[in-house]
């Protein structure tokens, strides 16, 4: 008697045979974004000239393990993309001096006992793969098999840094992606206010989230980051990704969300909707003091100018807002000071950051070349002000607790100016009520 196991399919000669035959060939073309690989050389040539000589090696990356056998959805390393315009789980890139070499998993086809045994590069499980041959054909550069690949050495500290700086200014192929990450968003959004009345019904906050994450998901990766609903209550929580809550009548909606496009570039945009169509004259008050701090931020984003200027222009209005309503112990002089910042317990976090292939990009640049910086033409960054009056907060009357608006915006720096990328959605509370009521038709 047998001992119960079952046998291993690969210690079986005739299924082995049997599956190695029979099988037509599929189209394998490596599915690239359209400019992807030219981009991708651009980018290897400005490395070289940050870093003449040096080799470079850049890992793609792997998907983490949810549990046993089972992984989270694999997301390449914005560097490795940067540098090579593809996205291969495990991948590794040894770029010097603007020439590529690209060591990839193989796949594994019929007639090699991967095909059925390897889940990871299995044909049978994960369907049709480029060849190597064809990726170097798509890519314009060596590719060979990732056991080929030998570390020739630790790489300094610097090159995170180096990449991430050279990352900030994004050059016009990079500006189409966001553009067309910012369009696919707003749209995202119109999705989501049609779907205020089942959220109101039953759905709650999950259901728009879900609704933004589905379109994400059909016209791009997928989210850019974890898609935030707060309404009522739950708005003036910064990252409310959780999502669970009521949407109700009557409450003022924070939507902030951004879709990531095949090329991995991602948009981020935040909006406060009244859910009625509405905002109450509490609503209205809040809305109007961000707004105002929202266009003193847009104003200062030009080249030559601190990047920190829309940060300190949009918090001077917020915190001369919030004196005049009487919420500020001490001057607003003395809240601005670096030894005060009073104002900041209603506005916790920064006005804004990097934008591109990481939501909140460039992140690992040195300080004097982030926020020490001076605005250059070819950053995206957005400006976000926001107010954030917690139900259980004390110092705030009544009428303002559990109100949380935002307003963010996606914007280029031009060689004059900046160009609003997400100016298609309204900023102004009629505008939002407006949008609101058309959306919901």
């Amino acid at each position: 008697m047998g001992d119960g196991k079952l046998p291993k399919l690969i210690d079986i000669p005739a299924f082995t045979q049997y599956i190695a035959q029979g099988w037509d060939s599929p189209a394998r073309t490596p599915d690239l974004v359209p400019g992807a690989a030219e981009a991708a050389a651009a980018h290897r040539a400005r490395l070289a000239g940050a870093l003449p000589g040096r080799t470079v090696v850049v890992r793609a990356g792997h998907a983490p393990t949810r549990s046993n056998d089972t992984a989270y959805d694999f997301r390449v390393d914005s560097d490795f993309y940067w540098l090579t315009g593809c996205a291969v789980e495990h991948a590794v890139a040894v770029v010097r001096d603007g020439a590529a070499t690209l060591y990839l998993p193989p796949p594994a086809r019929p007639g090699e006992t991967g095909f059925f045994a390897d889940a990871a590069y299995g044909e049978l499980w994960v369907g049709p793969s480029p060849s190597l041959a064809e990726w170097s054909a798509a890519l314009g550069v060596e590719v060979l098999p990732l056991a080929d690949f030998t570390d020739p050495g630790v790489p300094g500290d610097d090159v995170g840094r180096v990449l991430a700086e050279l990352r900030m200014i994004k050059d016009a192929w990079e500006v189409g992606q966001l553009r067309e990450a910012v369009d696919r968003t707003v749209e995202g959004f119109a999705a989501v206010l049609a779907e205020v009345p089942a959220a109101v019904a039953g759905g709650g906050e999950r259901w728009l989230q879900g609704t933004f994450d589905r379109y994400a998901r059909t016209y791009g990766n997928g989210p850019g980051y974890a898609s935030i609903v707060g309404s009522g209550p739950h708005a003036p929580t910064l990252h409310w990704v959780r999502c669970d809550g009521p949407v109700r009548e009557g409450d003022a909606l924070l939507l902030d969300m951004g879709v990531e496009t095949r090329s991995h570039y991602t948009a981020d945009v935040t909006r406060t909707f009244p859910v009625s169509g509405a905002f109450s004259p509490a609503q209205r008050q809040v809305h109007d003091l961000v707004e105002r701090a929202h266009r003193a931020g847009l104003a200062q984003v030009a080249p030559g100018r601190p990047f920190t200027a829309f940060h300190h222009a949009a918090m001077e209005v917020v915190a001369r807002g919030l004196h005049d309503w009487g919420l500020l112990p001490v001057s607003v002089d003395e809240a601005l000071s670096d030894a005060g910042q009073h104002h900041r317990r209603y506005l916790i976090c920064g006005i804004g950051h990097h934008l591109g292939l990481d939501v909140h990009d460039c992140a690992r640049s040195r300080p004097e070349a982030y926020h020490g910086a001076r605005m250059a033409p070819g950053m995206v960054l957005t400006v976000e002000p926001g107010l954030y009056f917690h139900a259980h907060d004390r110092t705030v009357p009544p009428e303002l607790r559990g109100i949380g608006v935002r307003i963010e915006d996606d914007l280029l720096v031009t060689e004059d100016g900046a160009e609003n990328l997400s100016a298609a959605l309204p900023l102004d509370a009629s505008g939002l009520e407006n949008w609101t009521k058309e959306k919901n038709v």
